[in-house]
């Protein structure tokens, strides 16, 4: 059952989550900490060149089914137009102004 989008827990993911649904590369970025990283799979990745690819220009959407951590870990379906849907995880480190400093994902 999927989680409506506003009911996510921790305000910084929710912001995350309705930024790549909205397609909103602009307010996706302020949400992130100048410094913030990222992997996928595991492996670290460029973080501008990898949300252009897998989430703003392939037109990324996802639909959470599970949230823990606080609202900092997601089970999510992830589909954009390069790799269709897949079953992801996601979880995200936030700093204390509410800023993402890095956030995982890959398939799960």
């Amino acid at each position: 059952m999927t989680i409506q989008t506003t009911r996510l827990s921790d305000p910084a993911v929710r912001a995350f989550v309705t930024a790549v649904n909205n397609h909103d590369r602009e307010s996706f970025m302020e949400l992130l900490a100048p410094d913030a990283t990222m992997t996928d799979d595991g492996s670290d990745r460029d973080l501008d060149d990898w949300v252009d690819r897998e989430i703003f220009s392939s037109h990324g959407h996802m639909e959470v089914d599970n949230e823990s951590n606080g609202g900092r870990s997601l089970l999510a379906r992830y589909s954009n137009d390069t790799w269709g849907e897949m079953r992801t995880r996601w979880s995200f480190q936030v700093d204390d102004d509410g800023r993402i400093t890095r956030f995982e994902t890959g398939q799960a």
